[in-house]
């Protein structure tokens, strides 16, 4: 554990409070690595889950991370945007980039709106989210308008304190680089945290599930991952379903979480979000 957080969403997650926000500044003298960068992206990050446009096969050819309409319902009509270098991003900042990011505020002022989880993305560390922008620069550039997303629910006009510095927990097969990689990284709470009226219940129903994912695929919903729903399957068994999305029986899992970039998750970084996952504390399904 690096410290405590003065930052109130992170303050509510239970056991990702080993994520510490830390005295300082983001500086260029920060373990930038473009091979991170691509992993985390192309891997358990997975922004290319919600950033690339899909269609009935999948991924549409040459448009990686050019923008696509995520999700449509009475309280939003949310649209992933256009992170090439062919898109207004071009013009922002390293700095403007992180911020909108980490704290889902773009530099004209404005908020960034679910389902982009700012809430765990705070918690990303300097080296990673300054990793991600170094790959993002990089990728070809892609001239597509996918519009801008429309909320008819009141945004919140920041999602914490500005911030300085954030360190991750060191790096290894532990509960607290798992809760590193299952939050901040792969965001995977966020989604199979019990939803209430004002988004994930952390506080009182982390990793729960319960949500109901709607599409194409049909209904999927996001089941529960602490040890009461994880207790009959082995540590094979999960990572079949994780990295591989097939379930113990044979029968493949659903949309839309994102097994193909999963699939490039190394087997420590699974391995420490077990444990992790296995160290929560159990509660009933939500829903």
């Amino acid at each position: 554990m690096i410290g405590k957080t003065d930052d109130p969403v992170g303050a509510r997650l239970g056991p990702l409070a080993v994520l510490a926000i830390c005295a300082g500044t983001l500086t260029a003298q920060a373990d930038l690595s473009l091979e991170r960068g691509t992993y985390l992206v192309e891997g358990p990050a997975a922004c290319g889950n919600c950033h690339t446009p899909k269609g009935p096969d999948g991924p549409v050819p040459g448009m990686f991370l050019a923008g696509m309409l995520v999700e449509k319902n009475d309280a939003f009509t949310a649209i992933a945007a256009n992170i090439t270098p062919g898109s207004r991003v071009a013009d922002w900042s390293d700095a403007d980039l992180v911020r909108a990011i980490r704290e889902g505020i773009r530099p004209d002022g404005s908020v960034i709106g679910p389902p982009m989880p700012i809430g765990l993305y705070r918690g990303l560390s300097d080296d990673d989210v300054m990793s991600i922008v170094m790959y993002l620069r990089q990728v070809p550039a892609v001239d597509n308008d996918a519009g801008m997303s429309v909320y008819n629910i009141p945004l919140p006009p920041a999602y914490g304190p500005p911030i300085e510095s954030v360190s991750a927990p060191e790096t290894g097969v532990t509960a607290a680089y798992g809760a590193y990689l299952a939050g901040p990284v792969a965001h995977c709470i966020e989604c199979h945290t019990t939803f209430g009226p004002q988004g994930p219940m952390f506080d009182t129903h982390l990793g729960a599930g319960g949500f109901a994912f709607h599409g194409p695929w049909g209904t999927s919903v996001a089941p529960n991952i602490t040890p009461t729903g994880l207790s009959g399957y082995s540590d094979q068994e999960l990572d079949g379903m994780i990295r591989q999305g097939v379930r113990p029986d044979g029968a493949p899992m659903m949309p839309p979480m994102p097994y193909a970039e999963l699939s490039r998750m190394t087997d420590d970084d699974l391995a420490a979000i077990l444990l992790y996952l296995r160290e929560m504390a159990p509660l009933p399904d939500g829903g």
